[in-house]
């Protein structure tokens, strides 16, 4: 069994940004929130626990507490911004309003000599307001800052510290060094999160789960999907079949290319079903976004439930799901995280679901996904081909879902790509100089708005286009894609001159925060 970290969540944005530095050391951690059961938060396998930040204060009636459990284990502790004031509370120590907070980047002043701030001066990114002003018994002060007498504190006799800033973010340009000597030097972690033991790991829980049964695998043609299908089927061999369901809200001919990428590895096991009609007609009408990942979500349970008969006893259905389908549908961090969106895959599931899922996934990054397919021997095209969303075009046809505008932003999507494509931009790359280019995904958004155009020097009163292309390395977090300015107006003009009903096309420059990927 690996080495674990438990990272206990406060709340805080930057919470799966932690769990992804942790991993990055091949050292495997799990993100649960402060009010977990002892069971789930402390395992025989734990070697330190890492206190995340959140928006209380320690005295709000409502603030999250650490568990005593937590604080009799034993275990080394490192508390991040709230936790770090939480640890302080807990323990007797006194946290005070400030009277200057302290938000962006902040110098520190190291005073002690220590393992987990190897440098004398550091530059870290602060996001508070209330501070340390007292030290809890057998505590010292390790680090200083103008507003924050107490940036860092340790309790050396016990392997306890405690951080007033985020090392997570990059704007800590330390901060990847002080976690990694809290768990590799403090925890003594050993790094074997890799590839191969978690594929090892998860053919052995399909093969604990399953047993003797039969598994309906999803196919979507993407890389989640296509990995989790490829760990069913080296547990269980010619026990699964593979279906994909063409929704009629996939993007330009994928149905007839996924079949040609999965034909020949799957053969007869590749189960191609038209549900369009059924999808379209259930999403008639409707514009909410949540109301229509809920209705993609039973529908495609509905449509899997309804081919499993001609396979004799199906009781498992194996899912792409990945860790941040879970964060965004279920807000970890409990009564503390906020729902982003529901995922068709998780949140959007109904009740009466007949299958028992098979989710092999379930706690893997996207980054991390990859690799695994890569050991597994998946065409590289296929593991590194951009994500599409699981109710597909239902959440990029904004406003009502109508076969027409359906097919009006496939042809524009279609546009972009092949723009892309054709320049060597539908993947993220990084130049001589460090620079970032391309994108991670890329994709175009049908808006419900109509505007005034010219066109043969005659009014048009047509829909907007908008594109999104992002770069991102976990999906977690996600930057706009610097494009060039030549491919933007080439795009434009082709979609507004060879799509019927679009006259004007926008470009979206909004990272994530604040915005998600997706429009909805």
């Amino acid at each position: 069994m690996s080495d674990r970290i438990l990272i206990i969540d406060f709340g805080s944005q930057y919470a799966q940004i932690i769990a992804r530095r942790v991993r990055d050391m091949e050292v495997f951690c799990e993100l649960l929130p402060w009010n977990a059961s002892k069971e789930r938060l402390l395992t025989d396998s734990t070697k330190g626990v890492i206190l995340s930040g959140g928006p209380n204060s320690v005295y709000s009636l409502s603030a999250p507490a650490i568990p005593d459990f937590i604080l009799e284990s034993g275990l080394p502790i490192l508390g991040i911004c709230y936790g770090m004031q939480a640890l302080t509370h807990a323990l007797g120590g006194v946290v005070s309003p400030s009277d200057h907070h302290e938000y962006g980047q902040t110098r520190i002043e190291v005073l002690v000599e220590n393992k987990l701030l190897a440098e004398p001066e550091m530059t870290v990114l602060m996001s508070h307001g209330d501070r340390i002003t007292q030290p809890p018994p057998g505590w010292q002060v390790i680090a200083r800052s103008n507003n924050s007498p107490v940036a860092a504190m340790a309790d050396f006799a016990n392997q306890r510290f405690g951080l007033q800033f985020h090392p997570e973010v990059h704007h800590t340009p330390h901060g990847v060094a002080i976690l990694k000597h809290f768990v590799l030097d403090i925890c003594h972690s050993h790094p074997d999160w890799t590839s191969e033991s978690i594929i090892n790991d998860a053919v052995s829980r399909i093969q604990a789960q399953v047993g003797d049964g039969k598994v309906l695998s999803a196919v979507s043609g993407g890389a989640d999907s296509s990995v989790a299908t490829a760990l069913v089927q080296r547990a269980l061999g010619d026990r699964v079949e593979c279906v994909f369901i063409d929704t009629g809200l996939m993007r330009k001919d994928e149905a007839s290319q996924v079949e040609a990428i999965f034909r020949p590895l799957l053969g007869e096991h590749l189960h191609m079903v038209d549900s369009s009609a059924r999808f379209l007609g259930n999403l008639k009408g409707v514009t909410d976004p949540e109301q229509k990942r809920k209705i993609v979500g039973e529908t495609f349970i509905r449509e899997f439930e309804r081919v499993s008969s001609q396979f004799g006893d199906v009781d498992f259905l194996c899912q792409g799901t990945i860790y941040s389908d879970v964060v965004e549908s279920q807000g970890i961090g409990s009564k503390m995280g906020h729902l982003i969106k529901s995922h068709h895959n998780v949140g959007g599931l109904p009740k009466d679901v007949r299958f028992k899922l098979v989710e092999p996934l379930r706690m893997l990054f996207k980054d991390e996904v990859r690799h695994v397919g890569e050991v597994l021997g998946l065409p590289h095209d296929l593991v590194w081909r951009q994500p599409f969303p699981g109710p597909g075009l239902a959440v990029r046809v904004l406003g009502e879902v109508t076969p027409k505008r359906v097919r009006t932003l496939q042809e524009a999507d279609s546009i972009f790509s092949e723009e892309l494509s054709n320049n060597d931009l539908l993947t993220q790359t990084e130049t001589n100089s460090g620079e970032t280019q391309g994108s991670s995904q890329a994709f175009a958004v049908l808006l419900p708005i109509k505007s005034v155009g010219v066109m043969g020097d005659q009014r048009t009163y047509a829909e907007t286009v908008c594109l999104r292309a992002i770069t991102t390395n976990d999906f977690m977090t996600a930057d706009w894609s610097r494009l060039p300015y030549e491919l933007l107006a080439r795009v434009s003009s082709r979609i507004v001159n060879e799509v019927e009903g679009v006259n004007r096309v926008v470009y979206d420059i909004t990272t994530k925060p604040p915005a998600t990927i997706e429009w909805e």
